[in-house]
This record gives structure tokens, C-alpha cells and sequence, in this order.
């Protein structure tokens, strides 16, 4: 083969790597700009549900007080349960 053919070769396979690059670069923004916008959906949905909590903040110091109590009480009860099956 003569040198022209290589040289025509070589130039072909630069440019159909750089189509092949750009093709993949071009799918793979394709792919980020869709989770991107996943992403906005999704911040939003989470913003609602902040908002739509924050009333409970103020209520949950109260509920978790009893279940605490509760919570401390459970090993002793759990002995005298205990106590109890055996006999």
C-alpha cells in the first residue's frame, strides 16, 4: 500500500473516533440532564414534606416523654414476667 493510503486511513479512523466520542459524550448528557431534572422533583417533593412537618416538631417532645417512661419501665417488667412463667 502506499503512504497516501495510510495517511487517508489514519485521518478516516481520527475522525470516526472522534464522532464515536462525541456520540457517547452527547448520551451521556442526555442521561445527567434527566437526572438532573429527577433531582429537581424529587427536592421539591422533599421541600413539601418539611413543610408539611414542621407543625410536628413542636408536638414530638411530648409524645416521646410517656414513651420513654415506658421504655425505662420495659427491663423490669420484662423480670417479673420472668418471675411469674417459672412458677
Amino acid at each position: 500500500m502506499s503512504t497516501d493510503v495510510y495517511i487517508l486511513i489514519s485521518v478516516a479512523e481520527a475522525i470516526l473516533l472522534v464522532v464515536v466520542l462525541a456520540a457517547a459524550l452527547i448520551a451521556i448528557r442526555r442521561r445527567l440532564n434527566a437526572i438532573a431534572a429527577d433531582l429537581a422533583t424529587l427536592a421539591s417533593a422533599l421541600g413539601g414534606i418539611e413543610t408539611d412537618l414542621r407543625p410536628i416538631r413542636v408536638v414530638v417532645p411530648a409524645i416521646n416523654a410517656p414513651l420513654a417512661a415506658i421504655v425505662g419501665a420495659l427491663p423490669g417488667i420484662a423480670g417479673k414476667a420472668e418471675i411469674v412463667a417459672r412458677r
